[in-house]
C-alpha cells in the first residue's frame, strides 16, 4: 500500500494493530478521522489516554474499576456470600444486563491456556483460593465459556476447590458448546445461571 503521507501511512500501521482491523479498514478509519474536526479528534485521542492512564483493577474482585474497589464490590445490597468467577469485564457486563444476578465477582483475567503461554499462575486464582477459604463464601459459580480453555480452567478451579466448604456450581448448558457469554441473549444467560448445577453433576453429564 503507497501512501502520499508519512503520518497518514503512520496513522494506518497503528490502527491496523487493533483487533479485526486490517490495512484497508485502517486507511478508511485513518481518513475519516483526518475529516473530522480537530476537537472531535482530540478528545477521542484524551479518552483513550485517560483510559490507558486511570483505569484501575478492584483490589477485591479484580474487575476493570475508576476507583480502588469498584461500584459492584462496594454495594451493600449485593450477595458477597456468592461469587461468580469470569474471565474478563465482557463477562460481567453481559451477566449484569440480565439483572438476575446479585452476588458479586471475581474476574480471573483470562482463562488457562498453554498453547498461548497461559497458566494458573497467570489468573488471578490464588486470590479465589484466598476467599473460599475466608469462611465468608458460599457459593463459587463457574461461569466460564463453553470452550476447551474455559473447561480446563473449570476443572482446574474445581481441583483446588473442592476441599473448602464452599458450594461449586455451574451454568446450566442453555449456552452451545463453544459460545462466549458476551455474545449469549440475555434470556437464555439468565436461565444459565438461575438453574445453575453443581459442578460435579457437569462433570458426570459431560462424561455420559
Amino acid at each position: 500500500m503507497s501512501f502520499s503521507s508519512k503520518h497518514i501511512e503512520s496513522a494506518v500501521e497503528n490502527i491496523s494493530k487493533l483487533p479485526g482491523i486490517g490495512k484497508k479498514s485502517a486507511l478508511r478509519l485513518a481518513l475519516f478521522l483526518l475529516n473530522q474536526e480537530k476537537e472531535d479528534v482530540m478528545a477521542l485521542i484524551n479518552s483513550i489516554e485517560k483510559m490507558k492512564v486511570e483505569t484501575l483493577f478492584c483490589k477485591d474482585c479484580h474487575n476493570i474499576s475508576d476507583t480502588e474497589v469498584c461500584e459492584i464490590c462496594n454495594n451493600p445490597s449485593r450477595e458477597s456470600e456468592t461469587l461468580c468467577v469470569v474471565e474478563d469485564i465482557r463477562d460481567v457486563m453481559a451477566i449484569e444486563n440480565t439483572h438476575n444476578y446479585k452476588g458479586k465477582y471475581h474476574v480471573l483475567g483470562g482463562l488457562i491456556s498453554p498453547m498461548d503461554g497461559i497458566g494458573p499462575s497467570d489468573l488471578t486464582i490464588d486470590s479465589l483460593v484466598n476467599k473460599a477459604t475466608s469462611g465468608k463464601v458460599i457459593e463459587i459459580i463457574f461461569a466460564l465459556n463453553s470452550t476447551m480453555e474455559g473447561d480446563t480452567t473449570n476443572f482446574y478451579l474445581f481441583k483446588k476447590l473442592e476441599k473448602t466448604n464452599v458450594k461449586l456450581s455451574t451454568l446450566a448448558r442453555g449456552l452451545s458448546v463453544g459460545d462466549s457469554l458476551e455474545y449469549a441473549d440475555e434470556v437464555t444467560l439468565s436461565r444459565s445461571i438461575q438453574n445453575r448445577i453443581p459442578y460435579e453433576t457437569a462433570i458426570q453429564q459431560n462424561r455420559s
